[in-house]
Order: C-alpha cells, then sequence, then structure tokens
C-alpha cells in the first residue's frame, strides 16, 4: 500500500478553511482506498507551519499515479495553487493495514 501525504499551508490565514474546502474535492476521485482531509489544530510547540493535510491510501503506485492524472486533480491545483503559501508531499510503502476497511472519508 502506498500512504500519500501532503501538507498546506496558506498565504493567509483567512484562505485555511477555503483551502480545505477545495481540496475535500479530491475525495470524488476514485483511485484511493481511503482519503481524507484534515486542518491542523497546531497543538505541537515546535511546529505551526502546517494549515490543511491531505491523506490517501493506494492500493500501489498504479493507483496513485491514476490518481494524479484525474481531471478533478488538475482542476483542484489550479483552485489552490494560488491560496497556498507551501505545499509538501512524501509517498511511501506501508507494510501495515490500511486505516480503514475499503471506505472513503471527506473532510
Amino acid at each position: 500500500m502506498i500512504r500519500h501525504i501532503v501538507f498546506f499551508s496558506a498565504r493567509k490565514r483567512e484562505d485555511v478553511e477555503r483551502i480545505a474546502e477545495e481540496l475535500s474535492m479530491l475525495g470524488r476521485i476514485p483511485h484511493s482506498d481511503f482519503f481524507e482531509i484534515g486542518i491542523n489544530r497546531k497543538v505541537d510547540q515546535l511546529g505551526g507551519e502546517v494549515d490543511v493535510v491531505v491523506y490517501g491510501e493506494f492500493r500501489d503506485e498504479a493507483a496513485l499515479a491514476a490518481y494524479k492524472a484525474h481531471p478533478v486533480y488538475a482542476e483542484c491545483i489550479t483552485k489552490v495553487r494560488p491560496l497556498r503559501e507551501m505545499r509538501l508531499a512524501a509517498d511511501f510503502v506501508s507494510e501495515a493495514g490500511a486505516t480503514s476497511s475499503g471506505g472513503r472519508k471527506g473532510r
């Protein structure tokens, strides 16, 4: 399984909710086994740069590639890119079991 985690920071504090709302459209893409968007609660004293987190689980690299090639993904980029300051992404192979039994979750 591939775990896909993306961190975003907003250019303006007032855009955090809008970024999360726009990113939620990614949940319509059918290639993930689990998907969710979260707003960072910023309780960690060492880092508060991240405002919004995207988390997805994919069967394999082909499923992740199909997700990124989907037209909704491109649409989302055009809406979110002007609002964000920073975007960091990490994809890694996990041998652990999936977070959910095939369920999908939105924001």
